[in-house]
């Protein structure tokens, strides 16, 4: 693997300084940006389902391209949509616990 430059991450920087300046309203989320993956930008929204939705409807991301999953060790429920955005590939993840279910006798 060639060594990367801070140019290289350009890209998802911009991007994520794009989405400040159109969405400065949304609520706060994790975000990251890898040397792994030096095209990816991934919003991270553990806050529950809401803020995951805010953004999902922000960036005009169709319901039907979400995926949902349970992480079985931890009950925790994740929601997960992929798009391009500013030239960049822009991963939303939101993730919430899963709701404790009652046994019924």
């Amino acid at each position: 693997m060639s060594t990367l430059t801070m140019s290289d991450l350009a890209a998802p920087v911009r991007a994520l300084r794009l989405l400040a300046a159109d969405f400065p309203d949304l609520p706060a989320v994790d975000f990251g940006i890898s040397r792994v993956f030096p095209d990816l930008l991934e919003l991270s929204c553990h806050d529950g389902f809401s803020v995951f939705e805010a953004w999902r409807e922000a960036l005009g991301i169709p319901l039907d391209s979400v995926t949902y999953t349970e992480l079985p060790v931890s009950s925790t429920r994740v929601l997960e949509a992929r798009i391009d955005y500013a030239s960049v590939h822009l991963r939303l993840v939101g993730y919430s616990p899963a709701e404790s279910q009652k046994a019924v006798a």
